[in-house]
């Protein structure tokens, strides 16, 4: 097979133990040959000659197969042979990440002999940093589709909602369908580990390993996770991008608008889920996203998993007391072959100690339910948390009138309304009404959060003190006793 890079005078490719020998066609780890087919070599070639870019599918068959028909199962089978021949995955080194929709693409670090090197390192310049996705995304096509039309059209787009309702999800995934969009490659940046950066600029750029004058000439997407964090910051940063870099796109997920100069806004909606009746077969529950999710999370775990007639029932309450937030299912469905059906949803209803099983590979914040939401809690100002804790004895929509019931304070409505914009509250429009819903979830956290908060432990103390002035009775004096230690 040819060079497809036409690689002057390069004969040896190193990456990670291994030497690739192209003129001998055989890959050494040390002094060990690896065995592996005429196919499987081909592919390797191709791929590690376009390191850092997308190889389609297409274009990977007709260079292999170039007088064959051939199926892409077949082209799946000697990827899947490749990996392990190369112990891809093992001790976190990988070589090969499949973008989906689009091909493969080799990125790890690939360097020439000593011939060829710079030219070598100039061609496999990397299109795009994307970190790999290990299950597939479920019940946001519609929401995904729109996007990918919207973003070359828009500078800037902030996908915004609660912790858990899957924002990087969503902007991940658009991400990789618009890789052949942008020439010069999209561009992934979490800003919640740039915390301690003194500024995002020079996070970014350091991240990117680049200048701003080269990046603000070209044309790519970026993505930057968790503008929540630094909003502030954030917001300065798009906006200096926005003016400095005209061909340059930025797709960012925030908990609450940005309010930036040409920011257009998307709030991401929880997985659907059955929220009145129950359906009466499998296959109709099963048209509903979030059922989705729980049960291919759960046959994930549990192979032999199925859903049956009589889970109906059980099924929509877990995902009903779950609010369709898709890191909540996920976190559940860990559980299922330890509980069952039955025992998840009984164990439910004991807050969200049972959320907190997470991949041990995910993120903190992903690892649980808690842990997501600990982050904007905390940044809530004392009186928002105040506001927050109070509202959360409504199981229910209420409307403001009915928070004013609760809630002492002269600025409620303006308290209100951030808590809505920072995703802690839903607004729920019907006809001239206006009204605002906790999730279960985030209800759940809040309610624990009050149960330690000082105001809680002082009410109690001061109740107990009074039945204790006022009451006879030994316990109660006791009681008081023991609140006051």
């Amino acid at each position: 097979m040819h060079s497809h890079n036409d690689l002057p005078a390069a004969s040896v490719l190193y990456f990670g133990p291994y030497a690739f020998h192209l003129r001998q066609r055989l890959i050494l780890d040390g002094d060990r040959q690896l065995r592996m087919g005429g196919r499987a070599l081909d592919l390797l070639q191709v791929l590690v000659e376009h390191a850092g870019r997308v190889v389609r599918k297409e274009q990977l068959i007709a260079w292999v197969w170039p007088d064959s028909v051939v199926e892409e199962i077949n082209l799946r089978v000697h990827i899947a042979a490749l990996r392990r021949a190369l112990g891809d995955g093992e001790n976190g080194q990988c070589y090969i990440v499949n973008v989906p929709q689009c091909g493969y693409s080799f990125i790890a670090p690939v360097h020439g002999d000593s011939v060829a090197q710079v030219v070598f390192e100039t061609l496999q310049a990397p299109q795009y940093n994307l970190p790999a996705r290990l299950t597939p995304v479920i019940g946001r096509d519609s929401l995904v589709g729109s996007l990918v039309r919207q973003l070359p059209l828009c500078r800037l787009m902030t996908l915004t909602g609660p912790a858990g309702i899957g924002k990087s999800t969503v902007a991940l995934r658009v991400a990789e369908l618009l890789l052949q969009h942008y020439r010069d490659g999209v561009w992934y940046i979490d800003l919640s580990i740039a915390e301690d950066a003194p500024s995002l600029l020079d996070y970014l750029l350091h991240t990117l390993d680049t200048s701003f004058e080269t990046l603000a000439s070209r044309h790519a997407l970026l993505v930057l996770d968790n503008g929540e964090r630094r909003r502030e910051s954030c917001r300065a940063l798009v906006e200096r991008l926005l003016l400095a870099a005209p061909r340059l796109a930025l797709l960012v997920t925030s908990r609450e608008p940005l309010q930036a100069n040409l920011e257009t806004l998307q709030p991401i909606a929880p997985l659907t889920f059955p929220k009145a009746s129950v359906p009466t077969s499998v296959d109709e529950l099963m048209g509903y996203s979030a059922v989705q999710l729980l049960i291919s999370r759960a046959r994930a775990r549990q192979h032999d998993f199925s859903l049956r007639e009589q889970d109906l029932h059980t099924v929509c309450a877990i995902c009903r007391r779950l609010d369709g937030l898709p890191l909540a299912i996920e976190l559940a469905a860990a559980q299922i072959d330890a509980l069952a059906l039955v025992g998840l949803q009984a164990q439910l209803d004991n807050g969200l100690r049972l959320l907190s099983h997470g991949r041990r590979t995910a993120l903190p914040r992903h690892q649980s339910m808690s842990a997501a939401l600990d982050w904007s809690y905390q940044d809530l100002r004392p009186c928002e948390r105040r506001v927050l804790q109070r509202l959360s004895v409504f199981k229910m929509a209420f409307t403001e009138e009915a928070a004013l019931r609760v809630i002492d304070g002269v600025h409620l409505q303006a308290v209100i309304e951030r808590l809505a914009a920072k995703s802690w509250l839903t607004i729920e429009r019907g006809g001239d009404s206006l009204r605002y819903r906790m999730l279960n979830t985030l209800r759940c956290y809040v309610r624990e959060q009050w149960e330690i908060s000082a105001e809680r432990v002082d009410n109690l103390q001061r109740r107990v003190r009074y039945n204790g002035r006022n009451r006879s009775s030994a316990d109660g004096q006791l009681a008081a006793q023991r609140l006051e230690q």
